[in-house]
């Protein structure tokens, strides 16, 4: 390619257009065609007749549902609230009831209502939803703690290009305490937007700027230290592992059972995943499952440090194997980068700042 110029534009192109086929196939993959997958349902009753008509159901919907049987409509109600249920069947020859909590996920809630509504119309009998776990009514479909994800992301990951970019020279320990209390601001930030400006939490406001802080420092840490490594590549990967990956699978929207194995498998261990289901616990269900999702968000912070200290001793050894700079005399005047150093450097920065 003879122009230069027309050289450095397509190369500056890769990286927007990996960014667009990347999250077309995450985004559209994870959210366009949701459908049951293995969503765990109860019906309530003991004895032969109840299992013949779970078994019927499931044998209708194939892989679809998981049904299982409990014997009381109590023991349903806590398999809801600790969320290993999505919805409970409570058959009746007057009006059959349907148990869910969509404090969970409210998809999770339409959908086994879309499940169980046209079974007691079989019957000619009215379907009563109860609804065991709401959410508040600032938040009536529960999807804001998604967007709460997306704010703390956006400004974890876009503060990585920052420290990249601007901290480069800076040594690792500086930047790392950098990352730190960067993410303490970020978990400040999440915090306000979470209580006293959106209402999202009522309660426990403190454990909920604990969580983002976690979930940010995390993203913090691994950033700066890929940033040794992978330079003007950062932000894409930054955004594949944290963009991409992450809300899709969180089930901020969609819980697992409602979308394909894939993202499924990764909401299990996803940090984003442990930030949502976590904030959930705290707001909703009586923290039942929060040590859970808070070890999955030290796990990743403690990742976070080991990417950091193996960046730190590789700039270590990088300096120490470069060659001693050639004394100059006191009073010579520093030489200003060449053209070429500038243009680079400003290369570099530029990558970094794309998809921000």
């Amino acid at each position: 390619m003879r122009s230069p110029a027309l050289r450095h534009v397509l190369t500056h192109l890769i990286t927007p257009l990996l960014m667009c086929l990347g999250m077309g196939l995450a985004y559209m993959g994870a959210f366009v065609h949701p459908e049951p997958n293995h969503l765990p349902v109860a019906v309530v009753g003991a004895g032969p007749k109840a299992k013949v008509f779970a078994q019927t159901i499931k044998d209708t919907a194939g892989d679809k549902l998981d049904v299982r049987t409990v014997p009381t409509r109590t023991e349903a109600v806590d398999l809801l609230k600790a969320r290993t249920v999505t919805g409970a069947y409570v058959p009746s020859t007057r009006t059959p009831e349907l148990l869910v909590a969509s404090a969970a996920s409210d998809m999770g809630a339409t959908a086994v209502e879309k499940v169980f509504t046209p079974v007691a119309a079989e019957e000619g009998l009215p379907l009563k939803v109860t609804d065991v776990a709401e959410p508040v009514a600032d938040d009536p479909t529960g999807q804001g703690l998604f967007f709460l994800l997306i704010a703390v992301s956006i400004g974890s990951y876009a503060s990585v290009a920052a420290l990249g970019a601007a901290g480069g020279t800076l040594p690792m320990r500086i930047r790392a305490l950098l990352a730190l209390g960067v993410s303490a601001v970020v978990g400040s930030i999440g915090a306000l937007l979470a209580g006293p400006v959106f209402h999202l939490a009522h309660h426990d406001l403190a454990g909920i700027w604990g969580m983002a802080w976690l979930y940010s420092a995390g993203i913090l840490l691994i950033g700066v230290g890929l940033h040794t490594f992978l330079k003007r590549w950062t932000t894409l990967t930054m955004m594949v592992l944290f963009v991409m990956l992450n809300f899709t699978s969180s089930g901020g929207l969609f819980r697992p059972e409602l979308q394909n194995g894939f993202f499924g498998t990764l909401h299990a261990f996803w940090n984003g995943a442990g930030f949502v289901e976590g904030a959930r616990s705290l707001l909703y269900f009586g923290s039942d499952g929060l040590s859970r999702n808070v070890w999955t968000l030290v796990v990743w912070l403690l990742a976070g440090l080991a990417v950091t200290a193996i960046a730190a001793a590789y700039e270590r050894a990088k300096a120490a194997q470069a060659p001693a700079p050639v004394s100059a005399p006191a009073a010579s005047v520093a030489v200003p980068e060449s053209p070429a150093e500038l243009a680079e450097e400003a290369e570099e920065e530029t990558q970094e700042t794309v998809g921000v």
